[in-house]
């Protein structure tokens, strides 16, 4: 009986020191990947020669299984706390890239505000002058029997045309004009073209086609004296007016 429990005691004492020799790599060199057989394997190795040494070949079978189990225990441990420890620096370098992509979303959002705020203030203003003035005009002279906008009159035609594509309550009457020569019917006609390419700027510029409403008055407003060369420049025009109403339809004289 003395002996066997000598056995067992130096089996146990193979266990503690398998133990302690299969832990020890891991907790001071760091736990590496495919390491459980080795730390196994050192438990065992240590098991068995304490076990060995001190209670004879029961000592070693036991020292030796023992020290295999605890070297994979703590194999099993070291590579747990790894993988706890690889998830949680994953989690961190996600929540910073979600915090980063959350101040670039405010700050995105921020500018959006500021900006529309800016229109809205622009167009506030826009929509307070039109209304202390009643209406805003505009007009464009054209040669002698041509209906070709000026190559200096397009830059402000377009300008023209950005404020009422930003005003939907806006519209534009459109009016062509004529000189006194010629016939009723060509002129008419002439007055037509000229506004019609006018509003052909303007709806380039953004303005709803329904929102402009096109005049063709010909040579029926003329007032200039026979022979007023000068007075002839000043009639071939087309006028825009800006109105703050309802959308109207295309009308000209018969």
């Amino acid at each position: 009986m003395t002996t066997f429990a000598s056995t067992i005691r130096a089996g146990v004492l193979g266990v503690a020191l398998a133990g302690a020799a299969a832990a020890w790599p891991a907790y001071a060199c760091g736990e590496e990947r495919n390491e459980g057989s080795k730390q196994s394997d050192i438990g065992a190795v240590t098991g068995l020669a304490v076990g060995a040494a001190a209670g004879g070949p029961l000592g070693a079978v036991l020292g030796a299984a023992a020290g295999a189990l605890l070297g994979d225990r703590y194999h099993r441990q070291a590579q747990a706390r790894a993988a706890l420890a690889a998830d949680l620096d994953k989690s961190e370098a996600e929540r910073e890239r979600l915090t980063r992509s959350v101040t670039q979303l405010d700050g995105t959002l921020a500018q959006a505000q500021t900006t529309h705020t800016q229109l809205e203030a622009q167009r506030t203003q826009l929509d307070e002058t039109v209304q202390h003035t009643d209406e805003l005009s505009f007009e464009v002279g054209f040669r002698t029997n041509d209906d070709s906008i000026p190559a200096a009159r397009v830059p402000p035609l377009l300008k023209l045309g950005g404020l009422l594509a930003s005003m939907p309550q806006a519209r534009a009457r459109i009016a062509g004009y004529a000189d006194p020569r010629g016939s009723d019917a060509y002129n008419d006609e002439l007055s037509l073209r000229r506004a019609q390419a006018v509003a052909a700027v303007l709806m380039s510029a953004g303005v709803p086609g329904e929102r402009i409403l096109i005049e063709a008055h010909g040579k029926t407003e003329s007032t200039s004296a026979a022979g007023d060369l000068d007075a002839y420049a000043l009639e071939r025009r087309v006028t825009v007016r800006v109105e703050l109403q309802g959308s109207g339809q295309v009308a000209r004289r018969d």
